[in-house]
């Protein structure tokens, strides 16, 4: 711990005189990715068991490696040849790296609001599509004048639009199975709205990453928004289904869409060199071959989550999450060790005062931003 904070202050000593905070953020959830195969790759017990013998070959072949840090940059390339250079990595336990739920219910709107938000709220105790009572960070942006009508959000979950309260936020959303609806459609994104028609989803309330991924990037093309917010699903959708190999895809393309959209940021003079970028999860998952398609606290399994009973004392692991960030105002640790244990509460603050605004000014009653920010100066 102490060598974490003595290399906080040093970068700070060094960057911070000089440093504009960036004008824009992009925020990135992959729903449900577990810790082990983001710091380790996949998980051996899980590919070993029965249901995955016909696949094994082919993704030892696909995502294999020498050792763990060759399997986890197959896995997700962008996350480790780039972001993990040009700035850090939180949550490998292996490394007394923590990062955990502040809520105790340990699946989605739950961990979504928890995000967004910054605080836990035991009132939300289900996935239903009840419009958050809680003011989202996304919407407390939109509401100044420096973001107003700049704040986007492109997710596969159809529920998004109650978890920021598209009625009272007036964010602007795309989600679940919407069609693109902005003006002055890109060919591309009309292409996209008939590609979603017509190729038929595996769940009723989630469409696939590609589609998201296409929109957020013809209306980052169209409208340049400031703050931008990429909700992808499919991974926890595959766990839940027991899929192992469609998961580890799952997290694959996760990691091309964000190098995608990242290259896009990039190649646009708004955003070069500009923006800074936090990647997390709104939960972990159980942490054996036997539950690592679940995650339930214990709370939950008595509650919403009663089909899941028999383990009365919740799906151990599933409070367990991870963060990584890069950017101009990210101080560049690589991957942590012997860090404090953080919570996913103190996201909401640590993007706001990546934007160099006062988090306080939002909430008080909050998560602490992460002590990973170089100040402006």
């Amino acid at each position: 711990m102490k060598q974490f904070y003595f290399c906080f202050l040093l970068c700070l000593g060094c960057f911070s005189g000089h440093l504009k905070a960036a004008d824009n953020l992009l925020l990135v959830s992959i729903d449900g990715l577990r810790w082990q195969e983001v710091f380790r790759g996949y998980q051996d017990d899980v590919l070993n068991l029965d249901n995955f013998k016909t696949q094994k070959v082919a993704l030892e072949k696909q995502f294999s490696g020498k050792n763990i840090q060759e399997k986890r940059q197959k896995l997700m390339p962008f996350l480790w040849q780039v972001v993990s250079k040009q700035g850090l990595l939180i949550g490998n336990r292996d490394k007394s790296s923590l990062m955990h739920l502040a809520n105790d219910l340990w699946f989605s709107y739950p961990g979504y609001n928890e995000l967004l938000s910054g605080k836990a709220d035991p009132s939300i105790d289900s996935n239903h599509a009840n419009d958050n009572p809680n003011i989202t960070f996304l919407e407390w942006l939109n509401s100044q004048q420096r973001y107003q009508h700049q704040v986007a959000a492109f997710a596969s979950w159809d529920v998004f639009p109650a978890i920021i309260n598209r009625a009272r936020s007036q964010v602007i959303i795309n989600a679940g199975f919407e069609s693109a609806d902005w003006s002055d459609l890109s060919d591309k994104a009309k292409w996209l709205n008939e590609l979603q028609k017509k190729i038929p989803s595996p769940w009723h309330n989630v469409r696939f990453d590609a589609i998201t991924s296409g929109f957020a990037e013809e209306y980052i093309l169209a409208n340049q928004p400031k703050v931008i917010y990429l909700a992808l699903g499919e991974t926890d959708d595959f766990a839940h289904q027991g899929n192992y190999p469609e998961y580890l895809r799952g997290a694959n393309r996760a990691d091309q869409f964000i190098a995608q959209l990242w290259t896009l940021l990039q190649s646009i003079k708004q955003y070069q060199g500009n923006t800074n970028l936090i990647i997390t999860v709104d939960h972990g998952r159980g942490n054996s071959a036997q539950s690592w398609q679940h995650h339930a606290s214990p709370k939950a399994v008595k509650g919403y989550l009663n089909g899941l009973n028999e383990y009365k004392d919740g799906i151990p692991g599933a409070d367990q999450v991870w963060l990584a960030a890069m950017g101009p105002n990210v101080i560049s640790l690589g991957e942590m060790q012997n860090t404090a244990d953080f919570s996913l509460d103190q996201v909401a603050a640590t993007a706001i005062d990546l934007l160099d605004l006062e988090y306080k000014d939002f909430a008080t009653d909050i998560g602490l931003p992460l002590p990973i920010v170089i100040k402006a100066k």
